[in-house]
């Protein structure tokens, strides 16, 4: 009999994983697709047709990571609704096996998602949509292209940067530096570059201007040493797109903000994201296992699919809407993702309970 029972979590895991597979397969799919029409208008230059496929390409690991929780939950939908259909779980049932062993069967294949999801976003999809968008932008504007034009805001002691852009090449543009004096400015420098050359920054096109109660004065130096703890890794995760950091970036930015005083609620959001995504998938599962177990058993495949796309769509704005929240009224941004993972657990074992 325990062969048997090893069998059918074999069995199950076989029909799950495969069922969450084709989804990923058909998500992957229809979203490249849709990005591919869409960015065909910003082909110019060297960036040709074929170049926004190959971009695409590159951005298939940080697709793949951004869809995984959705095609667990259908994945898990189907798998498990084609075998109630077809009166296997029923026959399985009536063989001894638990409500609750069947779940676990279904969470084996699960857990080698989510292995292969943390991989992903640790060590390839920051990697991938770094060069992606180096590549992209090399290719519409030439070698030395900006990594990122979104500016960023940086307080270190008693200065204030504020960054223009940084390069491919660890070059950043626009760089502006106010120093305060308590709460009163004394010094505004801009520098049109800045270099990282053996360890160290240097300034290139550097004008300061000196504010005094009765006068300003200013001078324009070619070239000038800045003294700063920030690297380029830093500098790279402050004006880089948030989301697409791996977890020990985003841990590391954290701790970085929080030693210079400043609020890293964002950072510490996603980074709790991408660590709780076991939970979180798990939930969904017990909720995929509840529709199929309970009080949409008796319904068709599509209208089970339909519910599960409802509830990942739901899942995820109360997320969205929870993460401002922590910021507006102060509350850790671990509960903006613990609050709807265990919401959508405690649903989940409700249901099955009542039908178990």
């Amino acid at each position: 009999m325990l062969i048997a029972m090893d069998q059918m979590d074999r069995y199950i895991a076989r029909n799950v994983l495969a069922a969450i597979v084709v989804v990923q397969f058909v998500l992957l799919g229809l979203d490249i697709t849709i990005a591919y029409i869409g960015d065909l208008g910003d082909t110019q230059g060297d960036y040709s047709a074929l170049d926004v496929l190959l971009y695409l390409g590159m951005r298939l690991p940080w697709r793949f990571y951004q869809y995984a929780p959705v095609a667990v939950l259908i994945g898990a939908l189907i798998g498990l609704g084609s075998m109630a259909s077809s009166n296997e779980l029923t026959v399985m049932r009536a063989a001894g096996r638990s409500l609750a062993r069947i779940v676990w069967g279904v969470m084996k294949p699960v857990l080698l998602v989510v292995v292969v999801v943390l991989l992903v976003a640790e060590f390839v999809s920051p990697r991938t949509e770094q060069y992606a968008e180096a590549w992209r932008l090399e290719q519409r504007q030439g070698e030395g292209a900006m990594l990122t034009t979104r500016s960023g805001w940086q307080f270190e002691g008693d200065s204030v940067y504020r960054f223009g852009a940084i390069r491919a090449d660890n070059v950043v543009l626009d760089l502006t530096r106010y120093r305060f004096d308590e709460r009163r400015l004394i010094e505004a420098t801009h520098a049109n570059r800045a270099y990282w050359e053996e360890g160290a920054w240097l300034l290139e096109g550097v004008t300061t201007t000196r504010i005094f109660d009765d006068r300003t004065e200013s001078d324009y130096q070619p070239a000038a040493a800045w003294e700063t703890a920030l690297t380029p890794t830093q500098l790279e995760r402050l004006l880089r797109d948030i989301e697409s950091q791996a977890p020990s970036e985003l841990w590391a930015y954290a701790n970085f903000l929080q030693s210079q005083n400043l609020q890293a609620d964002q950072p510490l959001l996603y980074f709790w994201q991408k660590v709780l995504m076991p939970l979180t998938m798990g939930s969904l599962v017990l909720i995929a296992a509840s529709f199929v177990f309970g009080p949409l058993r008796s319904v068709a495949a599509g209208t089970r699919v339909f519910y599960g796309v409802v509830t990942g769509l739901v899942f995820k704005y109360v997320q969205d809407l929870l993460a401002p929240a922590s910021t507006i009224f102060g509350f850790s941004p671990v509960w903006a993702v613990l609050v709807p993972t265990l919401a959508c657990a405690a649903v989940g074992i409700y249901f099955l309970r009542r039908n178990g």
